[in-house]
């Protein structure tokens, strides 16, 4: 159920689950605003044995230059900690979560200080490098 809501909502592409298994899903997300709204950004998120009562992991598996996404991949994203996490909460506010995240970079939900940095001291600086970051690595965006 949670897996067709997120296959129907429009801000990804092509969620399914990975290597047939229902607690690793893989997809495509697509940000709606520069730097990264040219390509297309590959996710997996997976979820414990115990879920819903623990959070699921998000891992953006295309790199991105953002202030909230380390290098290998893992987010800062306080929705999934044990301290906010709901039970009630579903995959799709996951990943539109996430979305959200990319569309609006924050520097203070960093685990890139230096990428922070520039975001707040160097928009201009930060913006470029973003875009030129995205155009290397993304992957094409879908119809």
């Amino acid at each position: 159920q949670e897996l067709e809501e997120a296959r129907r909502w429009e801000g990804a592409r092509d969620v399914r689950p990975l290597d047939g298994n229902v607690r690793r899903w893989g997809g495509l997300l697509l940000p709606n605003k520069p730097p990264y709204n040219t390509g297309a950004f590959r996710f997996e998120l997976t979820f414990s044995p115990n879920h819903p009562l623990e959070p699921p992991c998000a891992i953006l598996r295309t790199p991105i230059y953002h202030p909230s996404v380390d290098p290998e991949g893992r987010v800062c994203q306080p929705l999934t900690t044990q301290v906010h996490w709901e039970p009630t909460t579903r995959a799709i506010q996951v990943l539109q979560d996430l979305l959200l995240q990319l569309d609006s970079p924050d520097p203070q939900r960093m685990l890139r200080p230096d990428v922070a940095r520039e975001l707040q001291e160097r928009p201009e600086e930060f913006r470029r490098r973003a875009e030129e970051h995205t155009r290397l690595h993304a992957e094409p965006r879908p119809d």
